[in-house]
């Protein structure tokens, strides 16, 4: 009775290190490699016009899950909507977004329970790009499996808040399979946000 008593207190230990965080965020979103490829039409003569098509920096906001499950390592998935513009060159632009979800492992330099908790992170994602004029909710986009990795740091400013950085690098092919694309997308995300601690 006292083994089985002992075994379940012990079991129980870990549970109640357990901490959830659900945050928002928001800040830049960074393209690097930033030509897409090249498209080509018919001008009024009959000659080809080609045009280099590339993606430009922009904003993002999304949300966070933490559950930090160990002492040093936690969990995290979440969401970001990015805006960004398409550019076709010669001043001409047209706004898109890229949405992302994600799931990342974190490794923190201090225990739970720090008032500071420096971390580095990697995972894996995936992004729906979704070109001018269309929509996600019509399943529109190119969805692109990749990976991301980046460090942060968490600020326990009371005791159900945190404040946080994060600087995040996520590497994808690039959208669309357009003629001429050659490399990998990245895109650098620099953000702060606030999360509330269950």
């Amino acid at each position: 009775m006292k083994t089985g008593l002992l075994t379940l207190t012990l079991l129980g230990v870990p549970a109640l290190a357990q901490v959830a965080e659900f945050g928002v965020h928001g800040g830049a979103s960074r393209i690097n490699d930033k030509e897409i490829g090249s498209i080509t039409s018919q001008d009024g003569g009959g000659g080809v016009i080609t045009q280099s098509l590339s993606l430009d920096d922009g904003w993002r906001f999304g949300f966070r899950l933490t559950l930090n499950n160990w002492r040093f390592a936690g969990n995290e998935f979440g969401y970001a909507y990015n805006r960004t513009k398409l550019d076709f060159g010669g001043g001409q632009e047209q706004g898109m977004a890229i949405h992302q979800g994600f799931y990342n492992f974190l490794l923190y330099a201090t225990p739970e329970g720090s008032r500071v908790r420096p971390f580095v992170t990697g995972g894996a994602h995936f992004s729906n790009f979704v070109p001018p004029g269309a929509s996600a909710t019509q399943g529109s986009g190119d969805n692109k499996i990749g990976f991301n990795y980046g460090a942060g740091v968490k600020v326990r400013v009371t005791e159900t808040w945190l404040f946080r950085v994060d600087y995040r690098d996520y590497n994808t092919s690039k959208p669309f399979d357009l003629p001429g694309a050659s490399g990998r997308l990245r895109q650098t995300e620099i953000s702060a946000g606030l999360s509330f601690t269950l």
